[in-house]
């Protein structure tokens, strides 16, 4: 089957569509073109959304792909998306606001985020665990946002998500997590409350091989790109809890005691102009 999502042209449309769509915070009926037949055109689109959008990227996300759909996309883990300039955001002890599209997909994940203190250019040999971990300057308590226009992104698999911005809205960074380099992945509890009520427990165990298992899949697929990590990039690794429906109006928080608590207000995304 011809992957159309190759198509230079092809590429530039979705990724304008998608774009325009973000931009307005407004909802999309169905996938703006073509789907994508492989992740190499997926991350085709991926990379002519980044160019259109035109923000600096601060930092990745890493989501995995489920088993069953791993064969169809080269055996493919996980996948990547970008966090733009913009979208990170520190939390401080008061509620963040979490901008969703309304009438789009909206959720919220419990995840560990790891901010780089040396760079991991993109270069022709892979990374190894050694690499990344000493590239590593702290590790985070972390909320992603996870918006799109298209409600429906995560049911059309992989190729989808990965061309929609990776299904990113943006990241809220909390608390340092405490002695986590010594510390058993299953240490790391964390717990997501919406509306008062506990919706997902887990802990940085529930991602294989934890959160620098996921900065090592980054690494090396932002490199097979063409593409480096930078000091100060920021990568969000992956849900620990699931992931979590909401809407506008809802209150959050996301916690673990071995860092704190990151409490956030969900609001609906206004678009620019």
């Amino acid at each position: 089957m011809q992957d159309l999502g190759r198509s230079p042209a092809a590429s530039a449309e979705i990724a304008k569509r998608f774009v325009a769509a973000r931009r307005a915070a407004v909802a999309l009926d169905s996938f703006p073109g073509p789907l994508p037949a492989s992740v190499d055109g997926a991350y085709a689109v991926q990379d002519e959304a980044i160019r259109q959008w035109g923000a600096p990227v601060v930092g990745w996300k890493v989501a995995l792909i489920h088993p069953d759909l791993r064969p169809a996309y080269g055996g493919a883990e996980r996948l990547v998306g970008p966090v733009f300039a913009g979208t990170l955001v520190e939390a401080r002890g008061e509620a963040v606001a979490a901008p969703v599209i309304e009438g789009g997909f909206a959720a919220i994940e419990a995840e560990f985020a790891v901010r780089l203190g040396a760079d991991l250019p993109a270069r022709d040999a892979p990374y190894g665990l050694d690499d990344v971990t000493q590239a590593v300057d702290d590790l985070f308590l972390a909320v992603e946002v996870a918006s799109n226009p298209l409600a429906v992104i995560n049911d059309l698999g992989p190729a989808a998500i990965i061309s929609g911005f990776g299904n990113n809205a943006g990241v809220i960074l909390g608390p340092a997590v405490r002695g986590w380099r010594d510390a058993p992945l299953e240490a790391l509890a964390t717990r997501v409350v919406v509306d008062g009520a506990t919706v997902g427990e887990g802990s940085a165990a529930k991602v294989p091989g934890g959160p620098l298992g996921a900065l090592l899949f980054a690494a090396n697929c932002l490199s097979a790109r063409g593409v480096g990590l930078k000091t100060g990039d920021i990568v969000s690794t992956g849900a620990s809890t699931g992931i979590h429906p909401v809407r506008p109006g809802m209150e959050a928080i996301v916690s673990c005691g071995a860092a704190g608590d990151i409490r956030l207000s969900v609001t609906r995304a206004v678009g620019e102009g």
